[in-house]
């Protein structure tokens, strides 16, 4: 088959591949109808993530039609359209049971190398690294689909691939964020970065009781974006001080919540900006937090910060004083994709949200390497790129 590999940074490749076989009774094999590229896959374009290898083929946000079911997947059928979520969860283990399913504790083949890495392992993830298991992504014709008793959700008939695509990742990654804030009427929540998963944190926010939400970008179209289509007020950081204008916006108290949906390669200003550049080229750190230190200082005392955006390794300079003294509240974690899933399609289906608003470009998965660069680089005012094999 025809499959996006990895080759290092800022190469990737469509390679031809060995086709995928069912390994377990728990597998399904699907034919891919759609994937995308997620922000997060640029951190690994970018060489960011660690333990990638070689011929690695990437892709976490993918849908298709069942071709092949071991003998233990009863839930499916062949033919079924499903979604698929990001991270890979058994259904059995203290955190599935919990609806923890990004921390489930046994679709890590490489836990002990995560564990070395950050203490305790995730679950497995599709498509990104072998510190996350180390399994084949959907940017390809077809994939392998483990516990696919548990993680894939069919698509009803009438509901094009566009409108339930994003169910794997990045509207239950945005509506998580959201929920996260413990939003109540009349609160005012900032949203850091107006990519796919800011858009929608921001609608989430809106959906959940916000009253006002303000996204902070520096790109016009995601700007424009976020105010025609996501109904926020925006705020450009290279044409105002943040802090200070989101104090003027709220009278001096700051949001209630804020929402760092950048992560780990954000843009920075000034000194800052050249600090963090330095210190990740020196590999004495591996992040640019500029956008969540902005949301540390930016929101409320006793309020929530809620982080979406990917982080891997370690950061510096970060107003641990501040969190402390000022009471605030720090939630994040990879999405419980398998939790969100019907939820969201219920609200899909009625109309309440329209996740294909957000896509910009459509491209075949041969253009792939193309829409990876137009993508990282902001080209042709790219927000989101759906790829078709």
């Amino acid at each position: 088959m025809r499959a996006l590999c990895w080759h290092g940074a800022k190469d990737v490749r469509v390679d031809n591949v060995p086709d995928p076989k069912i390994l377990n009774p728990r597998d399904a094999i699907l034919k891919i109808t759609s994937t995308a590229i997620c922000g997060s896959d640029l951190h690994l374009y970018d060489g960011y993530i660690p333990t990638m290898e070689k011929g690695d083929i990437l892709g976490h946000e993918f849908m298709g039609e069942v071709v092949e079911l071991g003998s233990g997947v009863t839930n499916l059928k062949i033919g079924d359209r499903v979604v698929v979520p990001f991270p890979i969860a058994c259904g059995n283990c203290y955190f599935c049971e919990e609806q923890q399913h990004s921390l489930c504790e046994n679709s890590n083949p490489n836990a002990a190398m995560a564990e070395k890495m950050w203490g305790h392992s995730p679950a497995g993830i599709f498509g990104y690294s072998h510190l996350t298991g180390g399994y084949a992504g959907g940017q390809a014709e077809y994939v392998r689909v483990p516990y696919a008793d548990v993680g894939p959700i069919r698509v009803p008939d009438g509901l094009d691939d566009e409108k339930v695509l994003f169910l794997s990742d990045i509207l239950p990654t945005g509506y998580m964020a959201a929920e996260n804030c413990d939003i109540r009427p009349g609160h005012v929540v900032a949203v850091w970065g107006c990519g796919p998963v800011g858009q929608f944190a921001i609608q989430s926010a809106y959906l959940l009781g916000a009253e006002r939400v303000i996204a902070i970008d520096r790109f016009p179209e995601r700007l424009r974006m976020a105010r025609e289509i996501s109904r926020a007020e925006t705020i450009n950081y290279e044409e105002v001080n943040v802090l200070d204008a989101l104090k003027t916006i709220t009278g001096g108290r700051g949001p209630d919540a804020c929402i760092d949906a950048v992560g780990m390669e954000a843009h920075g200003v000034g000194l800052v900006g050249a600090y963090d550049r330095v210190k990740q080229a020196m590999m004495l750190e591996t992040e640019r937090p500029n956008a969540l230190r902005e949301a540390l200082m930016a929101c409320r005392n006793g309020g929530v910060v809620s982080i979406p955006g990917v982080y891997g390794g370690f950061l510096d300079k970060m107003p641990i004083g501040s969190f402390m003294n000022r009471s605030l509240t720090l939630k994040t974690g990879q999405t419980h994709v398998q939790r969100y899933l019907k939820p969201l399609l219920d609200r899909v289906q009625a109309g309440e949200i329209d996740p294909s608003v957000i896509i910009t470009h459509r491209m075949p998965l041969e253009q792939a390497p193309d829409a990876y660069k137009m993508f990282r680089d902001k080209q042709d005012e790219c927000v989101k790129v759906v790829l078709k094999p």
